[in-house]
């Protein structure tokens, strides 16, 4: 069985005790390993961890989408307060400054601490590039083709490099599987690649459909005909559950929801996601 609980996303649940915020944290639990995936923008994933009762010492790993600041920036609230995990996973590029570029003025998006924080607070880094299986039946992805010429990012997203600014590819980002006994879930922080770049190219590295996709996706920009083909490529990958939250955008998951009733859903603070 795998629990998929969001401890930090945009939007509110039924439990008012807990603060919801631009951004997104899910803590994942397949009965072997509690993996946190992304730490949202501050601390309020902690306080909503501690309100439900989670323990997040001695996880097994934590693992960074990307580095924009709502993903990552609340690993340092994590580092300071003492809490430890067996390693964190980041994609290549992962410490590449972002911003968001308008006109002469850039906005920094960046997770605010680098690789040398994570060490000196006692996190072994590890770089992922291309597939990576940390855990048996889980799995790391990086680096997707864009094949849907679709699934295009803002220009305003940019990063700083040796040679100055430039459009941001999102090469960094990274996805996690975790195979089930009725298949495979996959889980995105902000898919800016494409969500169906990267579920395309997951199923083919694996030879395997999706059963259940959850997270961001990255549509609250898209037009109707985007969003149609999203969800037309999620149903022909196989998913049985799609968990639309975060960047998605709440168009793109009323959409879901009323072309796909029960298979899909929105996913808030405080909500827990159950494949068995």
């Amino acid at each position: 069985m795998l629990r998929i609980t969001a401890l930090m996303e945009n939007t509110p649940s039924e439990n008012k005790a807990l603060i919801n915020e631009h951004g997104l944290s899910l803590l994942l639990n397949d009965g072997t390993h509690r993996i946190l995936f992304d730490c949202g923008s501050g601390d309020h994933f902690i306080y909503n961890a501690h309100k439900l009762g989670i323990e997040l010492d001695a996880l097994d790993a934590v693992v960074l989408s990307h580095s924009h600041y709502d993903h990552a920036a609340g690993f340092r609230d994590y580092a300071e307060a003492g809490y430890k995990a067996s390693g964190l996973y980041v994609g290549k590029g992962f410490f590449e400054r972002k911003y968001a570029k308008e006109g002469v003025r850039y906005t920094d998006l960046s997770a605010g601490w680098d690789e040398s924080f994570a060490r000196t607070n006692g996190f072994h880094v590890h770089t992922v590039e291309g597939k990576m299986e940390i855990f048996p039946g889980v799995t790391l992805y990086q680096g997707f083709p864009r094949i849907h010429r679709e699934e295009t990012i803002p220009k305003r997203f940019v990063k700083e490099t040796a040679e100055g600014f430039i459009n941001d590819d999102f090469s960094d980002e990274i996805a996690i599987s975790v195979k089930t006994e009725k298949g495979l879930a996959v889980i995105v922080g902000c898919s800016h690649p494409g969500i169906m770049n990267m579920i395309d190219e997951i199923r083919r590295s694996t030879g395997t459909e999706i059963y259940a996709v959850f997270g961001g996706t990255h549509l609250m920009e898209a037009d109707d005909e985007r969003i149609q083909r999203s969800i037309d490529g999620l149903r022909a990958a196989g998913a049985k559950f799609i968990g639309m939250c975060h960047c998605a955008g709440l168009h793109a998951e009323e959409m879901a929801m009323n072309e796909l009733g029960d298979i899909a859903s929105g996913l808030s603070v405080g909500d827990t996601a159950i494949i068995c």
